[in-house]
């Protein structure tokens, strides 16, 4: 069954978001096609909102998301037709502990070296979900179809040989995320500004992080300390967390533009 592809398009503007909703709708077409459920790839949490923005403007299908675990920042969309029953269904998942087979040495493999690791036996970042570092390694979470090669060819990590093992997702070590909620006033709704106040840091040290690739606004990265920002953006940083822009609530006497911040880590 074919949809109106440009109607429920019109909207979109961005090269990215274009592309991935024909990906999106191309899985819709296949879900009633064949009448049976199909499951995205992962989606960060801007996809994801882009993606179930355009799901609710089609009918004939429902879907679920999930990621492994209730707080998941990356999850797949399992797609099928309204009709469907799908009580105990969920997108296709798998996991696994990555254990180097002896201590590693200072400093120990970090979460993008267990990515990288990952991605070099050829897999595509769609098909890894969320990765948790633990005391004996790291914990990732997989497209269920790629399970098998990363079981089969991963062997190292940087110069370690690891030990990969599957592991059920109720054996995920989810920590509960920390919440800091933050009230301050910048100079200006730049990204370097409100960043540094949110992680703690000079806005000096901050642009240089920015312009190293380490930051990202709205799950994109970003080399622009002065990218703008505004009330509902996101700004992530690797390793250290995410911070919310709650509430712009005005200025003060002195010009300046109070915000409301939620810092998770």
């Amino acid at each position: 069954m074919e949809i109106d592809r440009r109607r429920l398009t019109a909207h979109l503007v961005d090269d990215e978001e274009r592309l991935l909703a024909g990906r999106l709708l191309d899985v819709v077409e296949k879900a009633l096609a064949k009448s049976e459920p199909q499951a995205t790839d992962f989606y960060d949490p801007k996809s994801l909102q882009i993606a179930t923005g355009l799901l609710g403007a089609i009918p004939q299908v429902s879907y679920k998301a999930y990621g492994g675990y209730a707080q998941a920042e990356r999850q797949r969309l399992l797609i099928y037709p309204h009709y469907y029953m799908t009580e105990f269904l969920s997108p296709p998942l798998g996991a696994v502990e990555i254990a180097p087979v002896e201590p590693a040495d200072n400093p120990k493999p970090a979460h993008h070296d267990y990515l990288g690791a990952v991605l070099g036996i050829g897999l595509k970042r769609e098909k890894v979900g969320d990765l948790f570092l633990t005391s004996a390694g790291c914990q990732v979470i997989l497209a269920q179809e790629v399970l098998p090669a990363v079981l089969s060819h991963l062997n190292k990590v940087n110069r370690y040989p690891v030990i990969v093992q599957e592991i059920d997702l109720e054996q995920l070590a989810v920590q509960p995320a920390r919440v800091k909620e933050m009230q301050t006033t910048v100079a200006s709704l730049r990204l370097d500004a409100v960043a540094a106040y949110g992680f703690g840091t000079s806005r000096t040290k901050m642009a240089r992080e920015i312009k190293a690739g380490q930051v990202k606004l709205n799950w994109r990265q970003t080399f622009d300390p002065a990218a703008p920002v505004k009330a509902g953006d996101v700004i992530s940083m690797r390793g250290r967390g995410r911070v919310n822009i709650d509430e712009v609530r005005g200025e003060t006497r002195k010009g300046r533009t109070v915000l409301l911040l939620t810092r998770m880590y």
